[in-house]
């Protein structure tokens, strides 16, 4: 286990925010996590955030709790039949790595999900999604520590009440569970998503047969065209999650807004791109001092250099607020502020 204090967050959120943690604990196993918090001392446990990759995070100062991370790794298959086949993933291991091993291995439903940053354990709290899939299609099973008796609870996934970017773990049990090990089915028929955004298209420009590996190059070849790589340009990805409106509320703005993009979004409601709002609103590639709206995709905020949490939430809050003028609509952070010890 890693315990260490005044611990730099600079390598542990892709905005690139120079912040730093009053102690940085690290975790191997389901084991020490469990010794961490029967051995925390009282009131710790109130200012604890744990973290994954911290690809959907924005620190907005110091943190001044304790940084909880896991070092759980690994992959095991747990169960297989003619049609599918279950692996049970450790926490920490990275999102794409998985996709990468799963289309490697020939198994359908993970490949649309490519290139998305972060780790397993996120995957089951964010819900993360991309061109018509998300995480809640894929996960069987989630186990995790309670963090007020260190009891280990697994959640079959109908009991995760999965939404939108949601899940229990961002709602109802938000800080009292943490994910240890997330179990997956992945088909062994061939099934792909094809109609979101350009895919199809851009397989058919290729031409031949669409293959898994196809499918997956497809997806980060034009993810990595629109979106900026936090590895050399802070960003979180997705800034704001789509609004999704009564079919009564899209149509109202359907009249001013003929070209409007949109998607189903189950019964009598409607998905709208919140790139194509902020788009339309001018700001895509403009800046407010070391903040900016990347110039590809309105819906990526970055950190030009040098910027620190209060910069991009100030971008944030004018770039909402010219939204809600011009539509009507309140966009909504999918990335999670964090500051001055709690997790807001």
């Amino acid at each position: 286990m890693m315990d260490v204090c005044h611990y730099p967050l600079l390598a542990h959120n892709t905005f690139h925010i120079d912040v730093y943690a009053r102690r940085f604990v690290e975790y191997g196993s389901v084991g020490e996590l469990q010794w961490f918090l029967a051995t925390a001392a009282p009131g710790e446990l109130a200012h604890l955030l744990h973290i994954g990759g911290g690809s959907n995070l924005l620190f907005t100062s110091d943190f001044e709790g304790i940084i909880l991370h896991s070092g759980i790794r690994g992959r095991e298959i747990v169960g297989e039949d003619a049609g599918t086949v279950t692996v049970r993933v450790g926490a920490a291991e990275v999102w794409d790595d998985l996709v990468a091993y799963a289309v490697g291995q020939g198994w359908y439903g993970a490949e649309n999900l490519s290139l998305i940053p972060g780790e397993v354990g996120a995957s089951a709290v964010q819900n993360i999604g991309a061109y018509g899939v998300e995480a809640k299609d894929l996960i069987r099973q989630v186990e995790t520590v309670r963090v007020a008796t260190g009891e280990v609870k697994t959640f079959e996934v109908a009991d995760c009440g999965y939404a939108y970017r949601s899940s229990v773990f961002k709602g109802s049990l938000k800080g009292q569970y943490i994910v240890t090990h997330v179990t997956y089915r992945f088909s062994k028929e061939p099934s792909f998503r094809l109609e979101y955004g350009n895919i199809r298209a851009v397989l058919e420009q290729e031409g031949g047969v669409p293959t898994l590996q196809r499918v997956r190059d497809c997806i980060i070849r034009i993810r990595r065209e629109k979106l900026p790589d936090p590895q050399v340009t802070g960003n979180a990805g997705s800034f704001f999650m789509n609004p999704v409106l009564t079919e009564r509320q899209f149509g109202r703005l359907l009249q001013d807004w003929p070209d409007m993009p949109h998607y189903p979004a189950g019964e009598g409601m409607v998905k709208v791109p919140a790139g194509w709002l902020i788009d339309r609103c001018g700001w895509k590639g403009k800046s407010m001092g070391k903040a900016g709206v990347h110039d590809r995709q309105a819906l990526v905020l970055v950190n030009r250099g040098g910027a620190c949490g209060a910069d991009i939430v100030r971008l944030a809050e004018a770039i909402v607020e010219s939204v809600r003028q011009r539509f009507g609509i309140s966009l909504q952070p999918e990335v999670n502020y964090v500051g001055h010890g709690l997790k807001e």
